[in-house]
């Protein structure tokens, strides 16, 4: 079993006891796409990522509601939150205070396999889901997709291979991210988001995201370089010790 398929075994456990909250029981500030943004300039993506299983604990006492608006102040064009309890030791209510306290696109950054989680999401102020190809089958991937654009959310679309790539453009997906860390064993290559940039059909209007793997302002420039519109950083922003500085150096 891989570290991937231990996941999606615990998070269809964990869905038996999920329940959703009203929407109308908490208060969101207006926030613009993040197409929309990248279109127009490269930008970060920044996590809010207390621990995860392929490095430990990076950050569990943070202040979320204080680094979020760290990331924001600098300019990040999204924030990421990580909402998996088991592995990330992430939490909705970590996303619904985000969600609360700032004005850019918000991020649940989780294993999606069910509805219930993209209308958690959503009702806890989420304004882009994330749906990992590896992580569905077909039926799944295309069902789920559906339903977040039904439920007016963007829909990041994350890919590792050429096989996943060709999967989220069969979607006409928009965002598209490769994840520079393979999820079955957790090795990392920037190339990973070179290689796939080589078959990206960017002049369809789609976005390319690189994600993980992302530690200088070095890297971001070589993915940028490779076509990425965007960049996902999480534990490089949660180690450091001024990660306003590190956004604002990676966007320049």
């Amino acid at each position: 079993m891989t570290i991937l398929d231990k996941i999606i075994a615990t998070k269809r456990q964990e869905i038996q006891n999920y329940t959703t909250s009203p929407a109308a029981d908490f208060i969101f500030p207006e926030k613009p796409r993040l197409a929309d943004h990248l279109r127009n300039r490269n930008g970060v993506i920044s996590e809010i990522k207390r621990a995860s299983p392929s490095k430990g604990d990076i950050h569990t006492t943070v202040d979320i509601v204080a680094q979020a608006e760290k990331y924001e102040q600098a300019g990040a064009a999204a924030i990421s939150v990580l909402t998996d309890e088991t592995y990330f030791k992430g939490s909705i209510d970590d996303l619904r205070q985000v969600a609360q306290a700032v004005s850019v696109p918000v991020l649940c950054k989780d294993f999606m396999i069910s509805e219930i989680q993209i209308d958690r999401a959503k009702n806890a102020g989420a304004t882009i889901i994330l749906l990992i190809v590896a992580a569905l089958d077909k039926e799944e991937l295309h069902r789920l997709y559906r339903y977040a654009k039904s439920r007016g959310l963007e829909i990041l679309v994350e890919v590792h291979d050429e096989e996943e790539l060709a999967a989220a453009l069969e979607l006409d997906a928009e965002l598209i991210g490769v994840n520079n860390r393979d999820l079955k064993t957790f090795n990392v290559s920037l190339e990973r988001t070179a290689e796939l940039a080589k078959l990206f059909p960017f002049e369809s209007g789609r976005i390319l995201i690189s994600e993980s793997g992302l530690h200088t302002k070095e890297d971001a420039r070589l993915v940028y370089g490779f076509g990425a519109s965007g960049i996902l950083v999480g534990e490089a922003l949660m180690r450091s010790e001024n990660p306003g500085t590190w956004i604002r150096e990676a966007i320049r």
